[in-house]
């Protein structure tokens, strides 16, 4: 049998109607990449760049089956998750998670969306935590998701480091701050193997952010499934999702999306 053409990368996230964030992104995103995109849809979002405005929650049974489906088929070489809107839905993907034994997963801890609608039921978090940790090779909060992992108010890049040490108390094997909602100066600071990495751009001024986490997660994915070393995969999910801003198409008439046809290099 031949060696696939291109690795494979899965998504385990919610589907966005208007294409910019979820699993749209995400797919869009390995791509990109010249990686083979699979899925596992965790919930069906009506929403476009002005807000969410239906949510409907997949079956677990039909969640489980499709990772099931996918996995015994279509075994990905690293993977990531992205809106897990319940606590039984994170424990049915840690389930399976654990079962099938995937590896180089990147955990967006997806709780609320760009426009602020929020997309985590609260006893989520603790699930979250308690399961889903454990078993990621990165996380990517963003400040108010860190905030609420690591219980404390994050601000500042020294709050992101105090943060992102909790959060790897809690059993991440690394975590990636994402400092987009800083003051000035946008500052990522990725915490792996007692080691600090930190990358620092100017800030560009757009409206036009719709999907940056799910973007930039999906492209750490992507480099994983790659063969790229960690720190190296973060870095060009960076490089990714800045020129996916600076290139944002400017669609809709709210938080439009990124560009996701720009360069993966």
């Amino acid at each position: 049998m031949n060696a696939p053409s291109h690795p494979i990368a899965l998504t385990i996230a919610g589907s966005d109607s208007g294409g910019g964030a979820g699993i749209q992104a995400d797919l869009k995103t390995f791509h990109a990449f010249g990686v083979y995109g699979t899925s596992v849809v965790t919930a069906v979002t009506a929403q476009n760049t002005r807000g969410v405005t239906d949510i409907h929650a997949i079956p677990l049974e039909t969640v489980r089956a499709q990772l099931d489906a996918v996995v015994s088929d279509l075994r990905p070489l690293a993977f990531k998750s992205g809106m897990l809107a319940t606590a039984e839905l994170v424990s049915t993907v840690a389930d399976a998670i654990r079962e099938h034994g995937l590896e180089r997963y990147v955990m967006d801890p997806v709780m609320v969306a760009t426009s602020g609608d929020p997309l985590l039921e609260e006893d989520a978090v603790a699930a979250i935590v308690g399961e889903l940790l454990p078993l990621a090779s990165l996380v990517t909060p963003n400040l108010h998701e860190a905030s609420i992992l690591a219980d404390i108010s994050v601000e500042t890049t020294q709050d992101m480091r105090e943060a992102g040490s909790r959060i790897l108390d809690l059993g991440a094997r690394a975590v990636l701050m994402k400092g987009g909602h800083l003051e000035g100066d946008v500052v990522d600071i990725l915490l792996v193997g007692g080691e600090e990495h930190t990358w620092a751009r100017p800030r560009i001024d757009t409206r036009h952010t719709h999907g940056t986490g799910c973007t930039l997660s999906a492209a750490i994915a992507a480099a994983l499934a790659l063969g790229e070393p960690l720190p190296n995969a973060v870095e060009r999910g960076i490089r990714f999702i800045g020129r996916g801003i600076a290139a944002a198409p400017g669609l809709g008439s709210g938080r439009g999306p990124v560009s996701h046809f720009v360069s993966p290099d």
